[in-house]
């Protein structure tokens, strides 16, 4: 937390005199109260205090570095953000057939095709039509700031705890060079090789759960973001479709949004597009 002002944005003495002295003050104190387990400056009560060896057998086990981040992040994010979730399932037939048909050929220029590069797509599409779901709220909540770039955020599992690499300027890539993106990031995070430079800059995030079966999950927005895709795992499904019921393979979306920024209509817009983009592969190439 403290920044400092010597060469190099090194720490000078003077530079925690001055961090510590604004801590006195009282000007960290509604900071403090955001991370894991307090309550000051949010109105919260404190965290229980219980002893849990009285029941029974326990195993004390410390929160790493990456899981007091996020815990002390997402805490901050579910209590000052109003969320609200969509859901819809897409279609994903024709893109899944299509993604099967060229898996060798994708094979053979080294390069892994999976359904979330397409998705990364279809999304990043969607944010250049949606400039408001590509934004953030200024700090003091008087402005929007509209970004011009598109930079999609992959939430990857990893031994050390979440962590949000970022796909830059998802929206000027084909699918193979996301594709490559997506396993260059997901290699370098399970040697805990991921920079702090690969994870700034999103202006939306995907966080992806398909891989462990679940139906439907309300991901926590990823503040200054105003939304976030939550994808689960697909099915085939009877769709009515062209006076007959088909069998198709429907990817379960959920979409958690700002309401201080993004409202139902707008959000639920958005969802239909990347919903479009996904069931129609010429959307996502013209």
């Amino acid at each position: 937390s403290v920044v400092g002002t010597g060469p190099k944005n090194r720490i000078t003495i003077e530079d925690v005199q001055k961090h510590v002295k604004s801590i006195v003050q009282g000007s960290a104190a509604a900071g403090a109260g955001a991370g894991l387990g307090g309550g000051a400056g949010l109105g919260l009560l404190a965290d229980p205090v219980i002893d849990f060896s009285q029941f029974g057998e326990i195993k004390e086990e410390k929160l790493s570095r990456i899981n007091k981040i996020s815990a002390a992040n997402l805490h901050r994010n579910w209590v000052k953000i109003p969320h609200i979730t969509l859901f819809d399932d897409a279609d994903i037939t024709d893109m899944d057939s299509f993604r099967k048909e060229n898996k060798q050929k994708a094979l053979d220029k080294g390069v892994k095709l999976t359904p979330l590069a397409f998705i990364v797509k279809a999304v990043a599409k969607s944010l250049s039509e949606f400039g408001r779901i590509n934004s953030s709220l200024s700090s003091d909540g008087e402005s929007l700031v509209i970004k011009k770039y598109i930079n999609v955020g992959v939430a990857v599992d990893t031994p050390v705890g979440l962590m949000v690499p970022v796909i830059k300027d998802a929206d000027k890539k084909g699918v193979y060079e996301i594709a490559n993106n997506i396993i260059d990031f997901a290699k370098r995070a399970r040697d805990g090789k991921l920079t702090g430079k690969d994870m700034q800059g999103g202006t939306f995030t995907i966080s992806s759960l398909g891989g462990l079966g679940t139906t439907a999950f309300t991901p926590i927005v990823n503040m200054p973001e105003v939304a976030i895709l939550g994808v689960s795992k697909s099915l085939h499904k009877p769709v009515y479709k062209n006076g007959n019921f088909e069998p198709r393979l429907m990817l379960p979306l959920s979409l958690s949004l700002d309401h201080r920024v993004v409202d139902g209509a707008l959000g639920a817009k958005f969802l239909a597009s990347v919903l479009e983009n996904l069931s129609d592969l010429k959307r996502i190439i013209l």
